[in-house]
């Protein structure tokens, strides 16, 4: 190192640097490690059985013990799983199971990691769009990333949707409760749309979203459910989608990734009811970049980087929000679109619950 760049460097400051760049680089590794745990069944194995030991999981997970003595260890040193020196034993705590074994759980991860993971398989083509200023559209992404997102986002509509969400809009459970029409634009797997239709039978549900895989998902999603007769689904665009009347029009962390969102808001307008709701879910985002520094924060600027602003410049790219568009861009979505009436209902660590009215 010459004696100019040791003198404009503050070892304290790369030290703290460097140990940040190892602890993400550890992180990344140990992704990679926490979905081979769930495919394995490995964490599953270890849920509400005690301490045990390597041969033991192994055995019951039908794996090679080698391999999974090496996985545990890896685990034991993220604090994943528990070790108990003494006896040479490997615990799943409630809290590590709640995390890492309970797919019902409100935090359960392991399906994320799939995110990431198309991430890194789409490189060349983030790459490309950079240089180009091209879009990559939402279906040309490497496939995990379809079932990374559904699965990160199911759970915790699943804890929150019903019991929190919808009762924080105005008058709308009571609608839904007596038989109202729903449409959830963007719907994806349909999740969103089919959890509302368990909780509100007298209601109809229409999901519509564009990519094609997606909505057959979402079909079968309903069928296992039981809810096909109330919750049906299209192929079509947020600014074309057909019927009106729509007592509740939802936007399900989709908003931000398309090419003209006044436009969309433009369409809800005109298929809304007369006193009817938008309810606008998004990533929790605050409005200014400074005040958006945090772990969640640089989750979603980085999937935003590469698959929201992505898809958003594919579909015309008319305003390209991001990830982290933050409250006040989202009502000037709608104040363009005719709305009067823009209000957050609620908030999480993850999401902005909004509420829109003509």
């Amino acid at each position: 190192m010459d004696t100019m760049q040791s003198k404009a460097i503050d070892s304290a400051k790369l030290d703290t640097l460097v140990g940040r760049v190892v602890s993400d680089l550890s992180a990344g590794y140990g992704g990679v490690m926490v979905s081979l745990g769930h495919r394995l069944g490995l964490y599953k194995t270890m849920a509400d059985r005690g301490p045990l030991t390597s041969r033991e999981i192994a055995t019951r997970a039908r794996c090679a013990e080698r391999y999974v003595r090496e996985w545990l260890n890896s685990q034991v040193a993220g604090g994943y799983v528990t070790y108990h020196a003494v006896s040479g034993t490997y615990e799943l705590t409630p809290e590590q199971a709640f995390v890492l074994a309970n797919e019902d759980s409100p935090v359960f991860i392991p399906n994320a990691w799939a995110t990431p993971a198309s991430m890194w398989a789409d490189e060349d083509k983030a790459v490309e769009a950079f240089r180009t200023g091209a879009g990559i559209p939402w279906g040309d992404h490497d496939g995990r990333l379809f079932c990374g997102v559904a699965s990160f986002y199911r759970n915790a509509y699943r804890a929150s949707l019903v019991p929190e969400w919808l009762p924080a809009l105005d008058g709308v459970v009571e609608k839904l409760k007596a038989g109202a029409l729903v449409a959830d634009v963007g719907c994806g797997h349909g999740h969103s749309t089919v959890l509302m239709a368990q909780a509100f039978p007298k209601s109809k549900f229409h999901g519509f979203d564009t990519h094609e895989k997606s909505v057959d998902e979402a079909r079968e999603v309903a069928g296992e459910a039981g809810v096909s007769d109330r919750a049906s689904f299209s192929t079509a665009r947020a600014d074309t989608y057909p019927g009106t009347g729509y007592d509740l029009i939802c936007f399900f962390d989709c908003l931000h990734d398309m090419g003209n969102p006044v436009a969309a808001a433009t369409h809800a307008a005109k298929a809304l009811a007369k006193d009817g709701t938008v309810m606008l879910v998004e990533p929790f985002a605050n409005d200014r970049v400074e005040d958006n520094i945090s772990p969640v924060g640089r989750l979603y600027y980085a999937a935003s980087t590469t698959i929201c602003c992505a898809h958003a410049i594919s579909d015309g790219g008319h305003i390209v929000l991001g990830a982290q568009a933050g409250e006040a861009r989202l009502k000037d979505v709608f104040r363009k679109a005719g709305f009067t009436r823009f209000r957050k209902a609620m908030q999480t660590p993850f999401n902005l619950i909004l509420e829109a009215r003509l």
